[in-house]
């Protein structure tokens, strides 16, 4: 137990994923906890003195890696605008009948939507037709599609190419332009990490290539703040919304054990011009995420 976990507490600590099984075990981070302990314990009540030293020592990093990542800019210009941003991955259009409702009851101003097919496009362009009268959208099967809903106008931009769809667009916040984009990269499967490193890398790219207009980066990155992929893209100054609002272990996928266990790897990630002032997790039925709302302010940035 020992040796596993350092395997992965050393990756965290060197600032790489590692190999399989690696990044599949850093998304549950905190978790390695409870192996850690036990090991403890059976050092402890066999007077493994080394082991006990060792066990202490995995114990210490591990603590330390709980704490949230990246910097937190100070927004302290005059406040611009105000709005509401939802993102759920509604699980192969699955999710999507529940969905409904939740827009309605939470009332978001820009909806980000991922694994969004046809039928999931067109119910929500049919039930959102007045409220939310601009999108942007890849029209894909299963777990490929898309959609960006908005109740400001929009001006298509050019997205980030992956695997699953990923648009992007440009809004008009009450006369501010604020850059959208959807975040769905490949999950890191065994057979595809360098997949999923890839398409996590055209992310950081987009969101390194102006870091002077005010962004929302949101979706599902299938990566939590443990992975160093995912870390990169905080690097270049944006922030975890939930983080802000004080929910930066808050799990959100599998929904249906995220109460007992989970990791949170989807996001809304905003440049300094953002505050965020709270963050919901909610239950979507048929899926197998939660979805994330998230309440923003534009800032005049100083």
């Amino acid at each position: 137990m020992l040796a596993g976990v350092s395997a992965v507490a050393g990756c965290r600590a060197a600032d790489t994923d590692g190999i399989t099984p690696i990044p599949q075990l850093l998304a549950f981070l905190p978790w390695l906890l409870l192996p850690t302990g036990v090991a403890l314990l059976c050092a402890l009540l066999a007077r493994w003195w080394t082991g006990l030293v060792w066990g202490v020592a995995v114990l210490g990093l591990l603590a330390w890696y709980l704490e949230p990542y990246g910097r937190v800019a100070d927004s302290n210009g005059l406040p611009l605008a105000s709005l509401r941003v939802l993102t759920s991955n509604v699980e192969f259009g699955r999710g999507t009948p529940a969905l409904v409702p939740i827009v309605r009851d939470q009332h978001p101003d820009v909806v980000f939507v991922e694994e969004c097919e046809y039928t999931c496009q067109a119910t929500l362009n049919r039930e959102f037709a007045t409220s939310h009268p601009y999108r942007q959208a890849v029209r894909a099967a299963g777990s490929r599609g898309s959609l960006i809903l908005s109740r400001f106008p929009l001006k298509p931009s050019a997205g980030v190419r992956g695997t699953m769809g990923m648009p992007g667009a440009v809004a008009d916040v009450h006369g501010h332009t604020v850059r959208l984009q959807l975040a769905h990269p490949m999950p890191p499967l065994p057979h595809q990490l360098g997949l999923w490193s890839s398409e996590l890398g055209r992310l950081h790219d987009f969101a390194a290539a102006d870091t002077r207009t005010p962004t929302i980066l949101a979706g599902d990155f299938n990566a939590s703040q443990d992975h160093a992929a995912f870390r990169r893209i905080l690097d270049t100054g944006l922030t975890d919304a939930a983080r802000l609002a004080d929910h930066d272990r808050t799990p959100s996928w599998p929904s249906r054990t995220a109460s007992v266990i989970g990791t949170q790897i989807d996001h809304v990630l905003l440049s300094p011009d953002f505050t965020a002032t709270s963050a919901r997790f909610l239950r979507v039925a048929g899926s197998d995420h939660r979805a994330l709302v998230v309440d923003l302010a534009l800032h005049q940035r100083a």
